[in-house]
């Protein structure tokens, strides 16, 4: 603090006692030295105090990795309306394949001088992705809370739903079903969440076989591709690390003529909307998204407000939603 009053001192040729007054918004400092110091700031790359930054400093970025994943508009809407309630504005940011990238989104938040961002889901999660532009927002000062399991090293505060008590409920299920060949699919082994989940489900199993684990990108396309390997080695159970990869799961068992349920169960992750509504309906592990999104945005609210709030990971219990995509094993 001492450091940044004299170097905004310097370059605006005043003193440090009047650029303190200008920071804590006290009178008896001259617009025209008020507005010099603020730009000095600026241009000096430091935070403009909250009270300081005007109306743009309602303004909360949410960075989502897709839309076309259901879960990702459904934190979107519970995250909006808790930012509204506490009067603030979020702008939304969604990569797309060949767009703006996650650190341009950020480099363009950061002009916007928002007071917070919000990531769920992103490159936090993943090991071998550059993760500079977070080490700027953390250099800034910026609040940001994520959502999802993040790697280790960033330290900002994250809100994830439990993937140890995800699988072991999912797996639990389908061994009481007379299921002993289960497979999973998940995403790549950079991902911590997908880390979380292979460890859980090698700790529930005893002893899982390293062909009855396989990876893939979060999409349709790719759970059918990794469910299509699976079968082959003879699973007759399959849990996925998300919905999309358990609806490529069942695609792919009709694509070898099997019957979802009575060939092969499928479990997915999320209980993203519209699973009760396939074709059968999706058994899956259900994210408590409304709780996940309202704490993500109290997080955020008290770190703008006070910047108390240590770093650390909130971890919410899923729920098992049991429907037509599992059955008891033929044997």
């Amino acid at each position: 603090m001492t450091r940044r009053l004299a170097q905004v001192a310097q370059k605006v040729g005043v003193s440090e006692a009047t650029v303190s007054r200008v920071l804590n918004d006290r009178p008896g400092v001259s617009r025209t030295t008020r507005e010099s110091v603020l730009t000095a700031l600026d241009v000096l790359g430091y935070e403009r105090p909250t009270q300081l930054r005007g109306e743009r400093a309602r303004l909360v970025g949410l960075v989502l990795p897709e839309l076309q994943n259901p879960i990702f508009p459904a934190f979107a809407e519970v995250i909006g309306g808790s930012l509204a309630q506490q009067g603030l504005t979020p702008v939304l940011c969604t990569q797309t394949k060949g767009g703006v990238s996650e650190a341009d989104y950020v480099e363009l938040l950061l002009q916007q001088q928002v007071s917070g961002v919000v990531f769920a889901g992103g490159l936090f999660a993943q090991a071998d992705e550059p993760h500079d532009h977070y080490r700027r927002l953390a250099d800034r000062r910026i609040p940001v809370v994520l959502i999802n399991a993040s790697i280790e090293g960033l330290d900002f505060p994250c809100v994830s739903c439990d993937d140890a008590v995800a699988i072991e409920q999912a797996w639990r299920h389908l061994e009481s079903l007379g299921h002993e060949r289960i497979g999973l699919v998940l995403g790549p082994s950079d991902h911590a969440p997908s880390r979380r989940k292979l460890a859980a489900a090698r700790a529930v199993a005893g002893a899982l076989p390293a062909e009855h684990v396989e990876r893939s990108l979060f999409s349709l396309e790719g759970g059918q591709a990794a469910a299509s390997r699976l079968l082959e080695r003879g699973v007759t159970g399959i849990v996925c690390a998300s919905d999309p990869l358990a609806l490529g799961a069942v695609r792919a068992a009709r694509r070898r003529g099997l019957v979802v349920p009575a060939d092969v169960s499928v479990v997915g992750f999320d209980d993203s909307a519209f699973m009760n509504c396939t074709e059968p309906p999706l058994t899956t592990v259900r994210q408590p998204i409304e709780a996940m999104g309202r704490a993500a945005v109290e997080l955020l609210s008290a770190l703008i407000q006070s910047g108390a709030v240590p770093p650390g990971e909130l971890l919410f219990e899923p729920e098992l939603v049991v429907r037509g995509s599992t059955a008891q094993v033929r044997r």
